[in-house]
């Protein structure tokens, strides 16, 4: 309870130091922390990178076991597993483009956030030096306002306090950035599977997982 008080305090303090700024950086943090908390959750749950259930799948097909290929689909633990599954009942001409049109929806749902992860990385910095311009107007405005009676520590403690909300925006921005980065590196290996796992199950044996065709930003069909 004593260090929840002193925490508070703290923070509290931070603030009003900072003034407005630092409070809408902070909402910022608390935002992309819950975004980010909310995605682990999400990627965990749908089995992100669990592929080794989907390659046992397409090892069985490619060997003629179809029916040992459906059981292990279905206790396959990720969520390209229903994919795959479609794609071994689906025919091979007709249901390609509606195939890679499924996976694209799947990714999609995946990739929710994103794009609110990147605003904040982007945003965060920013706001940080707006508060600082904001803090040297202010410090600058008491230094005229002062006259010839001007207290240098006075203007160093402005000047600090100013370049503070820079470095809280700097502090909120950089962790972002990276986790939005090993999220969308973990994306880009979800698109490379499922495009395996459409080709392999459309032709068995034909096809291996670093021959699958995609492109960055979407799943494709090959031509």
């Amino acid at each position: 309870m004593i260090h929840l008080v002193e925490a508070r305090d703290a923070l509290r303090g931070l603030i009003e130091l900072g003034g407005p700024v630092v409070a809408l950086i902070l909402a910022l943090s608390v935002l992309a922390g819950a975004v980010v908390l909310w995605k682990l959750w999400q990627f965990r749950a749908a089995g992100v990178g669990r592929h080794t259930g989907l390659e046992a799948v397409i090892a069985a097909q490619d060997a003629g076991q179809t029916t040992r290929a459906r059981a292990l689909c279905e206790a396959a633990p990720s969520h390209l597993a229903p994919l795959l599954s479609e794609a071994m009942r689906a025919d091979t001409v007709a249901a390609r483009d509606r195939l890679y049109t499924l996976a694209e929806d799947r990714l999609a749902r995946l990739e929710s956030g994103f794009r609110l992860l990147d605003t904040i990385a982007q945003t965060a910095p920013l706001l940080g030096l707006f508060g600082t311009v904001l803090g040297m107007i202010d410090a600058f405005q008491a230094m005229q306002g002062a006259g010839q009676a001007v207290d240098p520590s006075v203007l160093a403690g402005g000047i600090w306090v100013a370049l503070m909300t820079t470095a809280a925006g700097l502090a909120v921005a950089m962790p972002v950035s990276a986790v939005l980065s090993w999220l969308e590196s973990r994306m880009a290996a979800e698109r490379r599977m499922a495009g395996t796992v459409i080709e392999a199950a459309l032709c068995p044996g034909m096809i291996s997982r670093a021959e699958a065709v995609v492109q960055p930003g979407r799943v494709h069909a090959p031509a």
